[in-house]
């Protein structure tokens, strides 16, 4: 029969077989086309007529659909139509001779088709294609249709995560043809978006496409290949509301331990509660984030909570070592008492019970102990005056003590009270500072999903 192209298929080989009585008009046409065009075709050698001619071949990619973005291996797998067209020297016919026959469909294994292969290729298994027919017409232009599932590599940025941009390239090339060879240039500026299926979590702004011609160290000859830029939007709603949130809301609660009564007994206890729910949060998102020099915006912001969590709970601790400051404790210094009592105690409006607001209660100061009057200790010997003026000089000695003890008991207890009161001022200031500063933090990174 002529044909000695090892690709053929047993379905043409038993086409051949078949008698042409068997066949209708246009299929009796169509099977003299195909004997006429293979009888001396090979698909091993470039089909053009003149060995230095370039052939041009046209690339067109449709996206279909994100099948996975691998952050953490860096490999983006998709799911393309690719659509390849050239123009073949050595299978061209006259329509009018075979009866209007201007186009068939044939197995593509029968033509010579490009070496066109993804140079960023992240799968192990070695390039094949795909198993389809082309499309020949009478002037010798072929249009391959395949479709095709890439794994690429993808250099992936969560600098910004998850508030972040991704740029996928996506580089097709003749493996073996150089550019005097073979030159491949894309179709249109961009790959074609029409049937592509959304993603839940990927939002696709483009795929514009860029021809490069590049010269590599192995050859002399340049290399034409074409790059299709795949642009990607994280949709970060879920991220959002599963990490983002519950850690805003837990560092607002955080600042306030500062709130809480001191005789609570739960002040650390909250704040070591607010740092252990963090930290699980962190392990949940470190988990899913590539290891990378650049650290999420998320999980700074989990830092800085933490950070800020951590400097509470320790200022709680020595506030509440101030809070219990016991009478045998030394008066609260005088620079502390005219500043914290006296100015910062007014203006965060921190009073004694019953005591308005703006105003702060006048420092007292510890009264000595102080002798009976006239300095008259007990009498010392024997009495020589009369036993009546004795015992009431002993009386008044006994009572000169016990106002005594009473006024060191009162002015330990106000010293007590003191260092209670500075303690809670402390409390109302870094209530403020930390809670704006948890505050600020979250609306910094919450601007960011606007």
């Amino acid at each position: 029969m002529g044909i000695r192209s090892h690709h053929l298929s047993l379905g043409l080989l038993l086409l051949f077989l078949l008698p042409a009585e068997c066949l209708g008009a246009e299929g009796r046409l169509a099977l003299k086309l195909f004997r006429d065009l293979f009888a001396n075709y090979t698909s091993s050698l470039r089909p053009v007529a003149d060995t230095d001619q370039t052939l041009n071949v046209t690339l067109e990619v449709t996206l279909s659909q994100i099948i996975d973005m691998d952050e953490r291996n860096q490999v983006l797998t998709l799911y393309l139509w690719i659509r390849q067209e050239w123009t073949d020297a050595y299978l061209r016919w006259d329509p009018n001779a075979y009866g209007g026959l201007d186009a068939i469909r044939i197995p593509s294994s029968l033509v010579w088709r490009p070496d066109i292969v993804l140079y960023n290729k992240a799968d192990a298994q070695p390039p094949g294609s795909a198993s389809t027919n082309v499309v020949l017409r009478h002037n010798g232009a072929v249009r391959w249709d395949a479709p095709a599932i890439t794994r690429s590599s993808c250099r992936v940025d969560v600098a910004a995560f998850p508030f972040d941009a991704q740029r996928c390239g996506l580089t097709f090339g003749s493996w073996t043809h150089g550019g005097h060879q073979l030159d491949v240039r894309p179709r249109g500026a961009a790959a074609s978006l029409a049937d592509f299926v959304e993603n839940v979590e990927w939002r696709v702004l483009g795929m514009p496409a860029r021809r490069r011609v590049l010269t590599y160290g192995c050859c002399s000859e340049p290399y034409p290949d074409v790059t299709f830029t795949l642009l990607l939007h994280r949709r970060a709603a879920a991220y959002v509301c599963n990490l983002l949130l519950p850690c805003v809301l837990i560092s607002l609660l955080a600042p306030l331990a500062f709130h809480l009564p001191a005789d609570s007994g739960e002040k650390v206890s909250l704040g070591i509660t607010v740092l252990l729910a963090l930290t699980v949060f962190q392990l949940l998102l470190a988990e899913s984030m590539p290891p990378a020099e650049s650290v999420p915006l998320i999980g700074k912001y989990y830092m800085a909570t933490m950070t800020m969590v951590t400097f509470s709970t320790a200022l709680t601790i020595l506030i509440m070592n101030l809070h219990y400051c016991g009478p045998s404790a030394r008066p609260v210094p005088a620079w502390a008492r005219a500043l914290l009592l006296g100015h910062l105690a007014q203006s965060l409006c921190v009073q004694e019970r019953g005591e308005p607001c703006g105003q702060s209660r006048p420092p007292e100061l510890s009264p000595s102990p102080q002798s009976p009057e006239g300095g008259a200790g007990p009498p010392a010997g024997p009495c020589h005056e009369p036993r009546c003026l004795c015992r009431q000089e002993a009386i008044l000695h006994h009572v000169a003590t016990i106002a005594n003890t009473f006024r060191s008991h009162r002015a330990a207890q106000h010293c007590h009270e003191d260092w209670k009161r500075l303690a809670r001022v402390m409390d109302r200031f870094f209530l403020g500072i930390f809670f704006s500063m948890a505050l600020v933090m979250s609306l910094l990174v919450l601007v960011q999903a606007l």
